[in-house]
């Protein structure tokens, strides 16, 4: 059985690939990526349940942003679940734009939001980690700055117990039957069925 209660608000957060094209005029969009798709699942499966999905992820966001906007994008929400899903703006911006986040800070930062999630809403929270594809090839460099990243969020699943969904390997084990711009055409952003994977992963995650 799965473990969301009945009646639970469920929100999902994180950048573009939790954003995905949602409405932001309208609350209840969920876009058109893994939220949608888990989102439907769940309720195709536990109608009975009643649970309500919410989006609040933003393209481009880091860590730091979501910290700015969790009051008004999160606490005020009033959700049973958080699913966080951040880090790879963490890293890109350091390639892209010469803009790092260093371990430390996006270690602190993401355990300051956690921090935040339970003792304010005692929510539960589902992790998922970040993952990159190497393509184009230049993004095998960013695992030297990614890796360390994930390690971050491996550890904080740990230590406050949540619920995990490793991406990382599940799309390099993906990679390595068919080819990586299948699932990830810039190695970043998920292809529908790269979606998918992270929904499927995601219900697992829950118990679905």
């Amino acid at each position: 059985m799965t473990k969301i209660e009945d009646g639970a608000v469920v929100l999902f957060q994180g950048d573009s690939i939790t954003d995905c094209g949602r409405n932001r005029q309208n609350g209840h969009d969920l876009g058109v990526g893994y939220a949608l798709m888990a989102a439907a699942r769940f309720g195709h499966l536990y109608p009975q349940k009643e649970v309500r999905f919410l989006n609040r992820g933003i393209g481009g966001n880091r860590v730091v942003n979501l910290l700015d906007r969790w009051q008004e994008d999160c606490i005020d929400l009033k959700p049973t679940w958080v699913s966080i899903y951040i880090g790879i703006n963490d890293t890109w911006r350091r390639y892209d734009r010469d803009d790092p986040t260093s371990t430390e800070e996006f270690a602190e930062r993401y355990h300051r939001l956690i921090l935040q999630t339970k003792e304010q809403l005692n929510a539960k929270i589902i992790l998922v980690e970040p993952f990159v594809l190497p393509v184009p090839e230049d993004r095998r460099n960013w695992r030297e700055d990614l890796d360390p990243k994930i390690q971050v969020v491996r550890r904080l699943a740990s230590e406050f117990q949540t619920l995990y969904v490793p991406l990382d390997g599940l799309f390099a084990a993906a990679s390595a039957q068919t080819a990586p711009d299948y699932w990830a055409p810039d190695g970043v952003h998920p292809s529908p069925a790269g979606h998918a994977l992270i929904a499927d992963a995601w219900l697992k995650a829950v118990q679905a």
